[in-house]
């Protein structure tokens, strides 16, 4: 950047490059208070990519593999059964509405998670945390403690539950009799 210069009063010359030097040293000094927020940020970015696939999503399939069908077979037919089913239902559309949200999400996130873009849509994030909340608020109320009641009053229902999440989560033996 040329800058033109004073003949009459040369020395302020040297004084106008300094603040010009110290304004761009005390900009770069920021520096440093801003590397860890981008470096959390994209910690958090990338640690949700792999939470997401492989977590989340494969909780909502074991929920709708095991639990929900569970407590639907032990339901009393009736008003109590068709509770269970809309529930089920609630839940299920929930799931599907929630993967919908985060795929939109992932796009953006997957350059963050790479330092490669701060740009992200804000209030799908926000609209997917609070509507994960609100789903996670409404099946450990409400879902939960009613499978607990309904799966409780037979204990091989319960037992038969815990051993098929057993079997899911188990690691094959590769194992010569």
């Amino acid at each position: 950047m040329n800058t033109p210069v004073n003949t009459d009063e040369p020395l302020n010359n040297f004084s106008d490059c300094h603040a010009g030097i110290v304004k761009r040293l005390t900009a770069l000094d920021e520096l440093p208070a801003l590397l860890e927020p981008a470096a959390r940020a994209r910690q958090i970015a990338e640690e949700s990519l792999e939470f997401f696939r492989e977590a989340i999503f494969e909780h909502h399939l074991e929920e709708e593999r095991e639990l929900f069908p569970a407590v639907i077979a032990s339901a009393q037919p009736g008003a109590e059964l068709e509770r269970v089913k809309a529930m089920a239902k609630r839940l299920t559309d929930e799931h599907r509405a929630i993967e919908v949200l985060w795929k939109q999400l992932e796009k953006g996130l997957k350059p963050v998670a790479k330092g490669q873009s701060t740009k992200l849509d804000v209030s799908e994030l926000h609209r997917l945390v609070s509507e994960y909340k609100a789903h996670a608020a409404f099946e450990e109320t409400e879902f939960l403690p009613l499978s607990e009641e309904i799966l409780g009053r037979n204990s091989n229902h319960m037992a038969a539950l815990g051993l098929s999440l057993h079997m899911r989560h188990a690691k094959p033996v590769n194992a010569y009799i």
